[in-house]
Order: structure tokens, then sequence, then C-alpha cells
């Protein structure tokens, strides 16, 4: 388990709202739609930031990484004329895994589920 300081986690909190925001609004590539960050991590000095995302499509992953990797830059530089900070973060992205491990889970529930009704 990671240790935060409460700097780091308010900034990487903050980071994560405000990329989730301009996503929708203001990046136009059609590689993020549908594209949720889930998570943001702050590097110790704050020069890095890694932001977690997952799709609706799992299979869309590297196309959605791809777009977002395309929009760091325009990303960093909203982020820079919304929060104050000395320095803005580098942003790199890593895809979510969390959320399709809970649909395999959903799914062998649902299968072990269905297996007993049949049973009964």
């Amino acid at each position: 388990m990671k240790i935060l300081s409460i700097r780091q986690a308010r900034v990487g909190d903050l980071i994560r709202q405000c990329v989730a925001e301009f996503l929708p609004r203001k990046v136009k590539d059609p590689r993020v739609e549908g594209v949720t960050i889930t998570g943001a991590d702050v590097s110790v000095d704050l020069k890095v930031a890694r932001l977690y995302y997952c799709t609706l499509d799992p299979a869309r992953k590297d196309e959605a990484l791809e777009g977002l990797q395309s929009a760091a830059g325009f990303l960093r530089h909203e982020l820079k004329k919304t929060l104050r900070l000395k320095t803005v973060p580098s942003l790199l992205f890593s895809y979510d895994e969390s959320f399709d491990y809970g649909s395999r889970i959903d799914r062998i529930l649902d299968a072990i589920g269905s297996h007993e009704d049949e049973n009964r």
C-alpha cells in the first residue's frame, strides 16, 4: 500500500477531477469517447501524475490510450490554466484493470446462480 502525503492526495484528486471534466467537454478526439478517469497517483515531487482510466468496451483500451497520450499536452495546458501549481505534472495514463476484474467476477457469480437454478 502506498503512503501519500496529504498534498499528493489533494493534487492527485484535483487533477483527476479536472481531466475527467475536460475529456468530454474539450477533447475532440473520438478515441477518448466513453473513457472514464478512475484515479490518479502523483509522484512525491509532484512532477508526474499517473491517471488511471477505463472504457465501456475493454477492446478499445489501446485505442483510448493512444487518444489520451495524444491529448496529454492539451490537458496539461488546460490544467495550467485551471490549477494554481508551480509546475503542472507530466501526465501518464494506465488502464485500470479493476473494472474488468469486477465484471469477470459478476459473470462467474451469474453463471453459478443460473447453474444452481437449473439444479432446483
